[in-house]
């Protein structure tokens, strides 16, 4: 299931997170307006959407080629984020649908069910010290 959000605000200039670089074709890409984000997943990358399809402050919903399902947000200063979308709490596939915020300039989302927040950069969930979710490096090509 994969859930596009139409823009209706320009998105700022996307950056990347992880330990990845913006490589190969970005100049090409960006001449034809097709920049896509990328997420590394088991040891490759896999292309996930088009960045003009993200809204800063909103997550969507995506698949990954093994099934599993991500959240990938686009904050509102321009970084791209994915998480695993299984909140754990729950067991709902609901990440992409929390509100984003930050602590001490650390970008978070809040589970849209119990309201548990969770680290964008690393997953660590930031009411219990004990949970964590998935988290992806994310790349814009």
């Amino acid at each position: 299931m994969t859930d596009v959000l139409t823009p209706d605000a320009p998105a700022a200039t996307p950056t990347v997170t992880g330990d990845a670089a913006a490589t190969g074709d970005t100049a090409a890409n960006a001449a034809t307006g097709t920049a896509r984000v990328e997420v590394r997943t088991g040891g490759a990358w896999a292309a996930v959407c088009a960045v003009e399809h993200l809204v800063p402050g909103r997550g969507v919903a995506a698949l990954l080629p093994d099934g599993g399902q991500i959240a990938l947000f686009l904050d509102r200063t321009g970084t791209v984020h994915a998480i695993g979308n299984r909140d754990p709490f729950t067991g709902a596939y609901v990440l992409s649908r929390g509100l984003l915020g930050s602590v001490d300039g650390a970008p978070f989302v809040a589970s849209p069910l119990l309201k548990q927040r969770f680290d964008l950069a690393s997953g660590r969930c930031l009411d219990d010290e004990t949970v964590t979710v998935p988290a992806y490096a994310t790349r814009v090509r």
